[in-house]
């Protein structure tokens, strides 16, 4: 059972419409009994940093996602602004305190020629990660204006290039997270949401 995190923050059906169709059971909850019940978690979002904090502060889910996820180990899927919320720091719109499941920040892209936010369609570089496996090179779907920048580089599963190399996913023990939308990537994101909760 995976427990859908509803904070809030957007996009959690269109997350639940990919697991359907992947025939994975899931739940969509903020309630602390159906969370530490599931066997995994998957923290979906749109928006600033700072409000989907305040969001998770006002529902007491810090510390239960952090026991769950750090202390219980249960497998973790973070997307887009999930992925974000779990570094030490962000800045949109002012430096706030991150879950620090990872150790790094989210900075805000300073390019002087291409667009921000950062938005379509972009192919990812594998680095190595046994999640995308038979995916390199695929295109999956990107909208974001800030990205994360991991102190240890070993945790960066994936990049994209988009005016430099910048991360598109981590990957550290129990924790797996994509700053692009695998759910509205068609066929490349389904393959890799099924590599991670089914295959792996």
């Amino acid at each position: 059972m995976v427990a859908i995190i509803d904070y809030g923050m957007g996009n959690v059906a269109s997350v639940q419409k990919a697991l359907n169709f992947l025939k994975i059971e899931n739940i969509i909850t903020a309630d602390h009994n159906e969370i530490s019940a599931s066997t995994a978690i998957l923290l979906p979002g749109v928006g600033s940093f700072k409000q989907g904090m305040a969001n998770l502060n006002e529902r007491g889910l810090v510390e239960l996602l952090t026991k769950e996820v750090i202390e219980n180990k249960k497998k973790f899927l973070g997307i887009c602004l999930g992925m974000q919320l779990i570094m030490d720091q962000g800045s949109e719109p002012e430096v706030t305190k991150g879950l620090g499941w990872i150790s790094g920040e989210v900075i805000k892209f300073e390019l002087e020629n291409l667009a921000v936010p950062h938005m379509g369609w972009n192919s990812i570089n594998n680095k190595n990660n046994k999640y995308f496996n038979n995916l390199d090179q695929s295109d999956f779907y990107f909208v974001h204006s800030y990205h994360v920048v991991p102190n240890d580089k070993s945790t960066i599963a994936a990049t994209v290039n988009y005016g430099f190399e910048v991360v598109a996913s981590l990957h550290n023990n129990n924790i797996f997270a994509t700053q692009f939308h695998p759910e509205k990537s068609q066929n490349a994101g389904l393959e890799l949401i099924k590599n991670y909760f089914i295959d792996a």
